[in-house]
């Protein structure tokens, strides 16, 4: 049986592996875990994927999607039971655009101050802010329920691991900003039982482990051997 699973590489802590985990753990897809330490990546994970990041899924013909988003949209292709796709596309593309680009250009720059000293790790955040802006006034136009509507859907769960980021350089500094609908945002997906569930702790894997799957059977991830 294990087999014909799905292959997913992936790294705890990774904001681009805890979105594809958490969709893929909404549509109920059943794959093997193969948690990764990045500075002693599987031979078989560069091989399927050179650039060395995760996440990584191998489908049972092959098929690789090493992309999050891909693969986000892969999983919601099995199933969407809470609708996540049935948004705005233009607004949730734009929203992501901007995260996945000059957004964590700027987290970077201030999470890693000390590698950019051109600025202070306070220009970077406030280069930064003007994108918390951007979704702390989406959240006020959906009463702090959702970015594109009233609910959580794809752009929510595809940009919540990066504000996580973004919060923990200064926590302090991020509660106690003006941006009160987004603080509640994050602690509400952050608290979520789906977050929860794809957070908990594996051992990296190594070659003839026991293999560790990654199950929605009762919200959790069970580890068979085989």
């Amino acid at each position: 049986m294990s087999r014909q699973l799905p292959i997913l590489y992936s790294f705890r802590r990774c904001p681009y592996a805890m979105r594809a985990r958490m969709a893929l753990m909404t549509a109920s897809v059943t794959c093997q875990l193969r948690e990764v330490v990045l500075r002693n990546k599987p031979e078989h994970m560069t091989a399927l994927s050179p650039k060395g990041t995760v996440p990584v899924f191998q489908l049972p013909d092959g098929t690789v999607i090493d992309e999050s988003l891909d693969l986000m949209h892969w999983a919601l292709a099995q199933a969407d039971p809470y609708s996540w796709l049935n948004v705005e596309p233009k607004w949730t593309r734009r929203l992501i655009e901007w995260n996945d680009g000059p957004f964590k250009q700027q987290l970077d720059r201030y999470k890693y101050s000390v590698r950019f000293p051109e600025q202070s790790q306070k220009y970077y955040r406030t280069q930064a802010e003007s994108f918390l802006v951007m979704l702390e006034n989406a959240l006020g136009r959906n009463a702090g329920k959702g970015l594109c509507c009233d609910r959580l859907t794809f752009s929510d769960y595809a940009i919540f691991p990066f504000i996580r980021q973004f919060s923990k350089v200064d926590l302090y500094w991020f509660t106690r900003e003006r941006h009160h609908h987004l603080v509640e945002w994050l602690q509400r997906i952050e608290t979520s039982a789906l977050f929860q569930s794809v957070m908990k702790k594996y051992p990296p894997w190594s070659e003839g482990d026991p293999i560790t799957l990654f199950s929605n059977n009762a919200g959790s991830v069970q580890t068979t051997i085989h």
